[in-house]
């Protein structure tokens, strides 16, 4: 018998994000028509490149950026930008940052840090034993001994896990993390992802995590979605599209990680600038399939400079966005 999947707890519907050009420049399309959908439980790693829209998007997920057009549901109810529906959806869905030591103020306590949220929201409930209680899911045990500290006093790892109690104080069903160990040293991230692992076991909380590591996509993530120049060129479940990936984009970044096989491949110039996408497929001037012949080969390589690709549809099932991927005797990568 077939296992119907669990409806959505967090979608992005034909979402986009524009940007007005300063003195008449061009419109900037940050995020350029995104399909994506975050399950209960679920964690999904959103990975690209610096520039390539993903903060964006992540921002526009939590309300922070009103999308120019599309839609964010949560719930399967479309999000309200009122301020005080924004507030209530803003304590369900939590944002971690990649910089402990730049979201903790340093004149707070750790117990102020974490009480904050409870401030804000009007928590009736006893708030020591609320913080306490965080602090002690994030990992800082026993938590009498962190309370009176200051940021300061602390190491990159245990500022970085006050910032999760915080998030978690509040009991929210979503966190949006990102990139929340790119400032942390090698021998701290490990024990970030087992927390966050873990808190997905034990709270059934589902994840959001942003990087340009797909690295630690690997090792966290129940999905990955591949995210180039406003779009998600290539989506799917995390052992499909790490170790089968199909578009040009994902094996160039897989190519550079410590452990890949053969010669890395290393992508020619910077994004385009998202005021300036260029016609059909909008990474052919980067792609290193279109550049050693292999999409001539394919006979895709016309369609790949001039015509568009369609937006990924939501849901959980590998999709690229890809001439010569889609193409009928595509080379294997």
């Amino acid at each position: 018998m077939t296992t119907v999947p669990p409806a959505p707890l967090l979608s992005a519907e034909a979402l986009e994000v524009t940007f007005p050009g300063r003195r008449g420049a061009a419109t900037a399309r940050a995020v350029d028509g995104v399909d994506l959908d975050i399950r209960p439980g679920e964690i999904v790693a959103l990975v690209g490149e610096s520039g390539c829209g993903k903060t964006t998007l992540a921002r526009s997920l939590l309300g922070l950026v009103p999308p120019t057009s599309g839609r964010v549901t949560f719930g399967g109810e479309p999000l309200d930008y009122s301020g005080r529906a924004l507030k209530a959806y803003r304590k369900r869905v939590q944002l971690v940052l990649q910089d402990p030591s730049g979201s903790l103020n340093p004149r707070h306590t750790v117990y102020d840090a974490v009480a904050e949220g409870l401030r804000i929201h009007g928590y009736a409930g006893d708030e020591h034993t609320a913080v306490s209680g965080a602090l002690a899911r994030a990992g800082l045990r026993p938590p009498e001994r962190f309370l009176l500290r200051y940021p300061h006093e602390l190491s990159g790892g245990q500022r970085q896990r006050v910032v999760i109690a915080g998030a978690l104080v509040l009991e929210p069903e979503l966190i949006v993390a990102d990139e929340p160990v790119a400032s942390l040293d090698a021998s701290v991230r490990g024990e970030i992802l087992a927390l966050l692992l873990r808190l997905r076991e034990e709270l059934g909380l589902s994840a959001l995590v942003v990087t340009h590591d797909l690295g630690l996509a690997w090792n966290i993530a129940d999905r990955v979605a591949v995210m180039y120049l406003g779009r998600i060129v290539e989506t799917g479940a995390v052992e499909q599209i790490l170790t089968a990936p199909r578009h040009p984009y994902t094996q160039a970044l897989l190519s550079v990680l410590p452990e890949a096989e053969g010669e890395p491949v290393i992508l020619t110039g910077e994004p385009p600038d998202p005021s300036k996408i260029p016609s059909g497929c909008r990474f052919h001037a980067r792609c290193q399939v279109l550049a050693s012949g292999e999409a001539e080969r394919a006979g895709v390589a016309d369609a790949c400079r001039t015509r568009d690709l369609p937006v990924l549809g939501g849901g959980d099932r590998t999709q690229v966005a890809c001439h010569w991927a889609a193409a009928p005797v595509a080379p294997a990568p």
